[in-house]
């Protein structure tokens, strides 16, 4: 039955939130605040005063929640690309790894371990 032309294999891998265009539209404000993590001043100025950085750029309500609860999981289902998310969750001190680990629901040392078993 899957083995049509055309059959997208992706549209349903469970666990995970596929980042397609609907995806990319609802997060547009939350990975725009995210790049410009990239500058120091801004991680800074987020820091400072996090409320009116997340009003600055429009962000969601749900968006905001889960930004206060350091939710990387609730943020990407909310459209948050994980490529600009690591900048956010660097701000914190969380790493790729760390939230590769949210993901699968490893712990960080078991997510590297397995990253390692692949190569």
């Amino acid at each position: 039955m899957h083995d049509m032309p055309g059959y997208d294999y992706h549209i349903d891998i469970p666990g995970t939130t596929i980042f397609d265009g609907k995806m990319a539209m609802k997060g547009y404000a939350l990975n725009k605040m995210c790049y410009g993590f990239n500058k120091a001043e801004n991680r800074e100025a987020f820091k400072a005063d996090e409320e009116g950085w997340m009003e600055k750029y429009g962000l969601t309500e749900a968006q905001k929640e889960a930004i206060r609860k350091r939710d990387v999981l609730g943020l990407i289902a909310e459209g948050g690309n994980i490529y600009y998310l690591a900048k956010f969750a660097g701000i914190f001190g969380l790493s790729v790894q760390d939230v590769g680990g949210l993901q699968t629901g490893k712990t960080t040392e078991e997510f590297k371990a397995y990253l390692a078993s692949q190569a």
